[in-house]
């Protein structure tokens, strides 16, 4: 992308252009709508009048972004989450006078596998002792304030988590089910019953005969406005101007390429002689040469085939030492190769089995034979491979002390540095097929050649294929241009000027206030940012540089500020759920008088069905789908008994009751009260904090930072 400093030198045209765009910016308020001007003194969220920080907030999203790799908004999101959550469950602690000591300290950090393996807290024993950990947290205070620091933090997570489970436990406590509860749910499981049905599916009504007006659709919002609750949201339109590299700009650069291959003669003004330029396929010091030439530095790995151009590397592959290929195009970039070196048969795969010992590197705790002990066992493994090869997969898993075990002891392609020295020399010397018996400081290795392959090492010009300064002033041009006469006309013109330049514009209906992303727009939060702005109006125009490279005319087509979704935003379907109740209607009003199965399939030309061993825990009728109302009506009737028509979720049904089996009732339910209570103890944790909270009154104010 070209500076905007560089293209004010370019020519007089240009910087005409540029007090063009700077005019353009004054009427589309950009001097007065700075976002990045605004300082924002409101804490981030208040919740139940407790008021959440900047300061701590921020701090926690930038850790966030680093130890996971999330984009900023992924980061304010998982902070924003936890932060919400610990502020109402610490109120709730407070307010119930919930603390954790010592004790409950001990339990969490003695039920934590990262401290019951850590070989500095096990004891003689080699059992986890919480006096050598408490030993160490106070040395370290001494001696390494920075990881004591770091510790106080993890400290108050496992405070913060002990409190939790003190709190979950309580509730818990009162999750009590009676043995009436658990005969009831050993009923709901249990008792059955059998029954011929007509279904009268919806279908049944031809779509085109039912009308549903907008005002009947928007009467069904008013209603219930609690279905139809949303966030505000805004809608937008925008031209793109990708920044993207000509044919000319690809062939200059393939030019360039194409003339530091070779050695070249260039007159020096000052020496008043003819210089030789060293070219790529010359060049001794390599290394120096990519760095001064490519986006990407020296790579000293040797590489198989595998790991070269996949278009190219057949060709790569077989060049001779010292030659150079290229220019080639390879993704989003241009390249050159030059073959430097060959290994034959550098890169190794190989597989085997690991007998360690105890006082070997990195053996695993369970290790517990010594090092003539390992030596044996490995000996006797070795002799049977040995005398029939085919054993050695069948051996790995039960032998092996190694992580490979599970993949057959396959240890993959290697090559020298890789590896345990003593194993790549083993497989490096030998053929393909060869098993021996290596010695490491891990323990000894029953191994086996698999397979070998060819490596080179390349030295690689790579130059991404970027659009030239010309071609960058020109998009900027063309998107200036663009902006300033959308800004001129109407508001319901922007398309249509687009359409006269001949620029596809792409529509965001829905864009909420967190958004990132945006179709065909990745990592854009500058736009959504701008279009909630409290300044930012309907038809407002602005044009944006993009991370992709070039620019984004933006305009704001629509701003739906009520909390109950509009008609256009849910009317189909509302649409879809009030014709099926007008084909109810429909339907009942045709055949409500029939009182018999019978005379309902003969009118109806719906055959009866039947449905047997239905409970009330399962609601599947089958043939139909899921009819928990249904099938709850059918325990209601007596034996032969006909209902009248019933209201399904697939279409109207009128049942008969052909039998009703009730289990045998058991002397004790407090197997099912138990299993109520293990079911309600496994859903509170999430239940809890979510019924906290609906009901906390929680102010986001995390757009005006981010």
């Amino acid at each position: 992308m070209a500076v905007l400093g560089q293209i004010r030198q370019r020519s007089f045209f240009l910087i005409i252009v540029i007090g063009m765009a700077l005019f353009a910016f004054v009427i589309s308020g950009v001097f007065t709508n700075n976002l990045g001007n605004s300082s924002p003194s409101d804490p981030v969220a208040v919740v139940n009048d407790k008021e959440v920080e900047i300061e701590l907030f921020r701090f926690n999203v930038e850790q966030t972004e680093r130890n996971y790799n999330y984009s900023t908004l992924q980061a304010v999101s998982a902070v924003w989450d936890q932060t919400i959550r610990n502020t109402i469950l610490n109120q709730e602690y407070e307010i119930l006078g919930i603390d954790a000591g010592k004790a409950q300290l001990e339990e969490i950090i003695s039920s934590n596998d990262a401290f019951l393996n850590d070989s500095r807290f096990l004891n003689q024993s080699g059992f986890f002792d919480f006096g050598l950990f408490t030993n160490f947290i106070i040395s370290m205070k001494t001696n390494n304030p920075e990881g004591y620091e770091n510790w106080k933090s993890q400290e108050a997570n496992l405070i913060a988590l002990a409190k939790e489970r003190i709190y979950l436990d309580l509730i818990r406590s009162s999750a009590v089910f009676t043995d009436s509860e658990g005969k009831a749910a050993y009923h709901m499981e249990n008792d059955q019953v059998s029954i011929e049905y007509v279904q009268l599916p919806y279908s049944l009504i031809p779509d085109s005969i039912i009308s549903i007006s907008d005002r009947e659709i928007k009467q069904h919002i008013s209603d219930n406005p609690d279905e139809f609750k949303r966030d505000p949201t805004k809608a937008i339109r925008y031209v793109l101007f990708n920044e993207e590299a000509t044919e000319e700009d690809i062939l200059n650069q393939r030019t360039f390429l194409e003339s530091i291959i070779d050695n070249k003669i260039e007159y020096n003004d000052v020496s008043k002689l003819s210089d030789t330029i060293i070219g790529f396929k010359e060049v001794h010091e390599v290394s120096d040469f990519v760095s001064e030439y490519s986006s990407i530095g020296f790579d000293s790995i040797y590489k198989p085939k595998g790991k070269l151009s996949s278009e190219y590397a057949e060709i790569l592959f077989n060049l001779p030492e010292g030659e150079v290929f290229g220019p080639y195009k390879d993704e989003n970039n241009l390249k050159i190769t030059r073959i430097i070196d060959r290994k034959k048969g550098g890169s190794i795969r190989a597989s085997h089995i690991l007998v360690a010992y105890k006082e070997a590197t990195r053996a695993n705790s369970s290790v517990i034979r010594n090092k003539n002990e390992a030596k044996k066992k490995a000996n006797n493994l070795f002799r049977r491979i040995r005398r029939n090869p085919s054993l050695f997969e069948e051996l790995v898993k039960d032998n092996s002390d190694g992580p490979s075990n599970v993949l057959g002891g396959d240890l993959g392609f290697f090559q020298d540095g890789y590896m345990a020295p003593e194993l790549y020399d083993f497989a490096n010397k030998n053929r393909i097929g060869k098993i021996g018996l290596v010695e490491t400081e891990f323990g000894f290795h029953v191994i086996k050649i698999k397979e070998k392959q060819d490596i080179v090492l390349t030295a690689d010009i790579i130059q991404p294929i970027v659009p030239s300064e010309s071609t960058s002033n020109d998009i900027f041009k063309s998107a200036t241009i663009f902006e300033m006469e959308a800004i001129k006309a109407e508001i319901n013109e922007f398309e249509k000027i687009a359409e006269s330049q001949e620029y596809e514009v792409k529509p965001v209906e829905y864009l909420n206030i967190l958004d990132d992303n945006l179709p065909g727009l990745p990592q854009q939060r500058q736009i959504v940012q701008w279009a909630f702005n409290s300044d930012s109006d309907v038809g407002d125009i602005k044009k944006f540089n993009i991370s992709t490279g070039g620019y984004a005319v933006v305009q704001i087509t629509k701003s739906r500020d009520d909390d109950v979704a509009q008609i256009n935003e849910v009317r189909s379907g509302v649409f879809d759920k009030l014709k099926n109740e007008k084909k109810a209607k429909i339907l009942n009003d045709k055949y409500f008088e029939l009182t018999s199965l019978e005379d309902l399939s003969e009118k109806s030309d719906n055959e009866i069905q039947s449905a047997s061993a239905l409970t009330q825990l399962n609601a599947v009728l089958v043939g139909a789908g899921q009819e928990p109302y249904v099938i709850g009506a059918a325990f209601s009737l007596n034996i032969n008994q006909t209902s009248d028509l019933i209201n399904g979720l697939g279409g109207l049904y009128k049942i008969r009751l052909i039998n009703k089996n009730f289990a045998i009732d058991l002397e004790n339910y407090s197997a099912y009260s138990n299993t109520l209570r293990i079911s309600e103890n496994s859903r509170i944790n999430a239940a809890i904090y979510e019924a906290l909270k609906s009901s906390a009154s929680i102010e986001d104010n995390r757009s005006l930072y981010y």
